[in-house]
C-alpha cells in the first residue's frame, strides 16, 4: 500500500470522485478517502431487503442544462429519462405542486384557465419589487394564502427558521407556473443513472487504475498516512480548520425507511393511482407543522425499476451537532457572515483545493458540483502539467 501520492482527495462523492478521475486519467496518482463505508457521499444508493433501489440519504434528482457535464458522466452510465413530479399533502388531501394551473383548479374547486389564474394571482400578490428574503419572494409571486398553505410550514420545519430569515434564493428555486406544467424542475436534461449512482461511481473507478479508494478513513488519519503534493478537500470547511472560529450552522436529517412487498401494497392503488406503489408521486411534501417529517419519497416512481415491491423514506430535519452529518449549509445572512472568515483562510491555501457544497458552504446541485470538479481538475492540470 502506497504511503505517497500526488493528490490526496478527501470525500468520495461527486466532487472528489470526478476530480480524482480526471487527474488519474492524466497519469497522476490519486488517493480518495471517505469516512463513510461506501462510495458516493450523499448520492449513495443501494437495494433494500426486497431489492428496491433506494436513495439512502434523501432523493437525488439529477438534472442539467450543460451538455459538457452530461456527456462527461455519460462515459460511466446510461440514463433513465424521468420528469420529476411531486405532490403536497395538506388539509387532508394531495395537491399538485409546484403551484400550477392544476393547483389553482384544486384550490377553487372547478376548471379554470391560465388567464383566470393570472388575474387571481395579480390580485393576491404582495407588491414587493426586490424581495429580500424567502417569505417576500413567495408573497410577491402568489400572495399570502398559497404561501401559508404550501411554503411557510415546510420551510420552518426544513430550516428551523422562518422564511423571512432565509435568503431569497431558498424559495426562489421553486417554480410558480400558470400553465399545466407540473414538473418539479426546469432543466432540459432530467434523468437518473440507469443502474443507480453507486454503479456509476464504481465504473468511474474501474476506468481509473491510478485512482485508489480507501473507505472508513477520516481526514486526520489520511493526513497522517499519506504524503501528498496537493490536497483536494470536499468536507466541511470549518472542520478543516478545527472550527477555530466556531462551528458553522448546518441542517441535518434523519431518514426513516419502510419497505412494502406486493401483498402489503394490495389496495394501496386507491391512494397511489397505480398498482405497485404506496403514494401518488415520487415525493410528497408535508408542510403542516404538526407532521414531524417534511416529505416522503418513493424513489421507485423515478427509477422506473420493475419490481413487485416498493420503498418509502420519511425525512425528518434536525438540528445539527458535531455527531451528525451536515447535509445543508444554512442559507441565511448570519451564516454567510460566519463563513466569511473561513473563506478568507481557504483563499490563502496554495496546496489545498476546496470544492463541493460543504467545502464552499453553499448549496449546489449535483451537476453544479460536477462542473466545479471538472473546472478544478483543469486548473490543477494547468498548474502541475503531466507527471514525469
Amino acid at each position: 500500500m502506497s504511503t505517497e501520492t500526488d493528490f490526496l482527495i478527501v470525500g468520495a462523492g461527486f466532487a472528489g470522485l470526478v476530480v480524482g478521475e480526471r487527474l488519474a486519467a492524466a497519469g497522476w496518482r490519486c488517493v480518495v478517502v471517505d469516512r463513510r463505508p461506501h462510495l458516493g457521499g450523499n448520492a449513495y444508493d443501494s437495494k433494500d431487503a426486497l431489492g428496491v433501489l433506494t436513495h439512502r440519504y434523501g432523493p437525488h434528482y439529477f438534472r442539467s442544462n450543460s451538455t459538457k457535464i452530461v456527456d462527461y458522466l455519460s462515459r460511466f452510465t446510461a440514463w433513465h429519462p424521468v420528469e420529476y413530479r411531486i405532490k403536497s399533502h395538506t388539509g387532508d388531501r394531495y395537491w399538485s405542486f409546484p403551484i400550477n394551473l392544476n393547483t389553482f383548479e384544486e384550490w377553487i374547486g372547478r376548471p379554470s384557465s391560465t388567464e383566470e389564474f393570472e388575474a387571481w394571482l395579480e390580485e393576491k400578490r404582495v407588491p414587493i419589487d426586490e424581495p429580500a428574503n424567502s417569505e417576500e419572494v413567495i408573497l410577491s409571486k402568489v400572495g399570502r394564502e398559497l404561501y401559508e398553505q404550501f411554503f411557510e410550514g415546510y420551510t420552518l420545519k426544513q430550516w428551523n427558521r422562518h422564511p423571512r430569515e432565509l435568503d431569497a434564493s431558498v424559495c426562489a428555486r421553486i417554480p410558480i407556473r400558470t400553465n399545466r406544467d407540473d414538473r418539479y424542475l426546469r432543466e432540459e436534461f432530467q434523468a437518473l443513472p440507469d443502474k443507480g449512482y453507486t454503479t456509476m461511481f464504481e465504473r468511474m473507478l474501474d476506468a481509473s487504475p491510478g485512482l485508489e479508494i480507501h473507505l472508513g478513513i477520516d481526514f486526520e488519519e489520511a493526513k497522517a498516512r499519506w504524503k501528498f503534493r496537493h490536497l483536494v478537500f470536499t468536507g466541511p470547511v470549518d472542520e478543516f480548520y478545527g472550527r477555530r472560529f466556531g462551528a458553522l450552522p448546518y441542517r441535518s436529517l434523519r431518514f426513516e425507511s419502510e419497505s412494502f412487498d406486493a401483498e402489503q401494497l394490495v389496495g394501496r392503488e386507491v391512494i397511489s393511482g397505480k398498482p405497485g406503489f404506496w403514494q401518488p408521486a415520487m415525493q410528497v411534501n408535508y408542510p403542516e407543522p404538526d407532521v414531524p417529517f417534511t416529505r416522503i419519497v418513493e424513489i421507485k416512481h423515478a427509477t422506473g425499476q420493475q419490481i413487485d415491491a416498493t420503498n418509502i423514506v420519511r425525512e425528518y430535519p434536525k438540528t445539527w451537532t458535531p455527531d451528525d452529518e451536515p447535509y445543508y449549509p444554512v442559507p441565511a445572512p448570519d451564516a454567510a457572515e460566519a463563513y466569511r472568515r473561513y473563506a478568507e483562510l481557504s483563499a490563502k491555501e496554495e496546496s489545498v483545493s476546496f470544492i463541493g457544497r460543504l467545502a464552499t458552504y453553499r448549496y449546489y446541485n449535483m451537476d453544479q458540483v460536477t462542473g466545479m470538479a471538472l473546472a478544478e481538475a483543469d486548473r490543477l492540470l494547468a498548474r502541475y502539467g503531466k507527471p514525469d
